[in-house]
């Protein structure tokens, strides 16, 4: 994967901009990275069955920094909504992709993804553990039927906003709910993250 020069200087106007740079930096932490381009990497993979440019949501879309990434990656993308309850992301991630907001391809919203509805052709929940159950069937009740579906989640029970970890992937899949097509484990120091693609 080749970032552009141009998102690159964006992130950085994000960085500067933001009331809490350190807070804005934990999005380009290696483990944060690394297990986004391990998503992308995986969806590449299914190239082959996709024809036309995607409509993608990002649920815990948080700074932006994996819809970059996936601008940059060789995924056909139409748009990508990137959705966070926290309103503090909202600017930040327009401003890491700025180059796609201004071309209408890009748009990040503050929003509860329990309640949110949408159409959509993948998508992508990288924050199952900073959910309860409930809330995560409420929110999977209102995911597109025939949409592609990416769920991330870890076994790093420290954190107290970390709610609903899994044990390990077997216990992930049984949390999902989902038709499972793809599981896997990217392991680091501290946890392991697991990632199943599927349908509803």
């Amino acid at each position: 994967m080749k970032i552009d020069l141009e998102d690159i200087m964006f992130w950085m106007d994000a960085i500067r901009n933001s009331e809490d740079r350190y807070r804005t930096l934990e999005s380009f932490w290696k483990g944060q990275l690394r297990s986004k381009k391990w998503l992308i990497e995986r969806l590449e993979e299914t190239l082959p069955l996709f024809h036309h440019p995607k409509k993608i949501v990002i649920h815990g879309g948080w700074n932006g920094v994996l819809a970059s990434m996936m601008f940059n990656s060789t995924i056909s993308i139409d748009h990508i909504t990137s959705v966070d309850i926290d309103p503090d992301c909202e600017e930040t991630a327009n401003t890491m992709n700025k180059k796609y907001e201004m071309q209408g391809k890009f748009r990040a919203i503050t929003a509860d993804m329990s309640g949110y509805k949408y159409d959509a052709d993948i998508v992508i929940n990288t924050s199952c553990e900073h959910i309860t159950q409930e809330q995560y069937i409420q929110w999977l009740g209102n995911v597109p039927k025939n949409s592609t579906v990416v769920l991330q989640s870890n076994n790093y029970f420290d954190l107290d906003e970390h709610v609903r970890c899994a044990k390990d992937l077997d216990d992930f899949v049984s949390q999902s709910n989902i038709e499972v097509s793809w599981k896997g484990i990217f392991e680091t120091p501290k946890y392991n993250r697991f990632m199943l693609i599927g349908k509803k």
